[in-house]
């Protein structure tokens, strides 16, 4: 179950932003955001809630898309952050 969990945590965000880029407005919502394709892509291989967020909150003006970019940070750097705390427990771990 953890393992199904975790996957839903780094694969979510990516299949909602396929999906988002699937439909017409979208599609639209993805090119206003972002003015190429590189940052999208790169967006989506390390900082995905953080992409999704952006696109979702990006014609909004105030401070509260600002907050939700930041949870979307946080979001991003603790996935990361719980892969290395898991990886510590390995077999293979060499550190102190």
């Amino acid at each position: 179950m953890c393992c199904f969990l975790s996957s839903l945590w780094l694969l979510g965000p990516r299949f909602a932003f396929l999906i988002a880029w699937l439909i017409p407005y979208g599609r639209l919502k993805v090119a206003a955001a972002f003015s190429g394709w590189i940052l999208p892509l790169l967006g989506l291989i390390f900082l995905p809630w953080t992409t999704l967020m952006y696109v979702i909150v990006f014609p909004v003006y105030g401070v509260f898309d600002w907050l939700f970019l930041a949870f979307a940070v946080f979001a991003d750097i603790s996935a990361y952050a719980a892969g290395a705390y898991r990886r510590k427990d390995a077999p293979f771990y060499s550190g102190p």
